[in-house]
């Protein structure tokens, strides 16, 4: 059974799952889960709790002995899993499936791992742990959904907000979850419940945001040309190395080339994805790209492009993050 973030607190509503797996790459989402469970464990009476961090040395014999054991000062108890690295290797893979073989009674197991690729959800351990109890994966929030995730935890504490607020918060706190968290935690207390200010929120707020170079590939095929400013000035302040933008934006560029060229050549656009690996989620930007540049301008980014390359290596002159900015724009708002 897999819940949702979003779900947990319903799923807890009802009663708790034997066993918790959660893993995903969000920490304040990751943090909140754990938190919840434990809560409505401790409400439900499971008083003891000990913890397992899986590191060098750690000993698995520890942790089936103590799922064999009867728990010594209360009822019911709790027993947390860290496995930081997301590898318990192979004692530790066939020490959880052991576990989970027999889960022991009175208790409720909370596993906690980072973002876990598809191998290693294929691996028997994973396996084990699913059919065992309830995975909560803990993904980063889209930004097509941030507006809606901030209004969400605005009405948690009695506030509003009107779409240019919103939208305005989104910008300043994308990419960087728990830093919203804490700026929609401060406009609680400097704030009263209702209709928030748009004025009075943007003096209050902080620009938190934080992107990465595949941020500054997903504005570039959206068109998205305010946005692709912003990203670029976020990881010029945050010391990214711009071979990494380029690489970013040259990547995508090469691959709308190729599904030009096919296009000119009567390939199917389905299959041509496919081939190049364009995943699922990212099909709609690709395709929206597409539609926007011709040939010619594809041309002449990879040309740009190679010329940033020899600028970044020092064979010619000029401002790289200024050129960067000329390319992604060049793509997002062709002339």
């Amino acid at each position: 059974m897999r819940i949702n973030p979003d779900q947990l607190a319903a799923h807890l509503q009802r009663g708790l799952a034997p066993l918790y797996l959660i893993f995903g790459d969000e920490p304040l989402l990751a943090l909140e889960a754990a938190d919840a469970i434990r809560a409505q464990a401790r409400q439900a009476g499971y008083a003891e709790r000990e913890v397992f961090t899986v590191e060098s040395g750690f000993s698995w014999q520890n942790l089936l002995a103590s799922g064999d054991s009867l728990s010594l000062f209360a009822d019911r108890r709790i027993i947390e899993i860290r496995i930081p690295s997301g590898k318990p290797g192979t004692e530790g893979g066939q020490a959880l499936q052991d576990y989970c073989a027999r889960l022991p009674a009175d208790t409720v197991t909370l596993v906690t791992c980072p973002k876990l690729d598809k191998q290693a959800q294929a691996t028997k351990w994973f396996k084990a742990l699913e059919q065992a109890g309830a995975l909560v994966p803990v993904y980063p929030v889209e930004r097509a959904r941030l507006p809606q995730w901030i209004a969400a935890r605005l009405a948690a504490q009695g506030q509003r907000a009107d779409p240019a607020t919103l939208q305005f918060l989104t910008d300043r706190v994308e990419g960087n979850l728990l830093a919203a968290h804490q700026e929609i935690q401060k406009i609680s207390l400097l704030f009263p419940a209702g209709q928030l200010n748009f004025d009075q929120v943007r003096e209050a707020v902080m620009d938190v945001s934080r992107y990465d170079v595949f941020n500054l590939s997903d504005a570039m095929l959206a068109g998205d040309a305010g946005r692709l400013v912003r990203i670029l000035d976020g990881l010029k302040g945050e010391g990214v190395a711009p071979t990494l933008a380029l690489w970013a934006m040259t990547q995508e560029i090469r691959t709308l080339a190729r599904l030009k060229l096919g296009q000119g050549r009567g390939a199917a656009l389905s299959q041509m994805l496919r081939e190049l690996r364009v995943w699922e989620s990212r099909q709609s930007l690709v395709q929206r790209a597409l539609s926007r540049l011709n040939e010619a301008h594809l041309v002449a980014g990879l040309k740009q492009a190679a010329a940033l390359d020899r600028m970044i290596k020092g064979l010619s002159r000029g401002d790289v993050w200024d050129e960067l900015l000329q390319l992604g724009l060049g793509m997002a708002k062709p002339v």
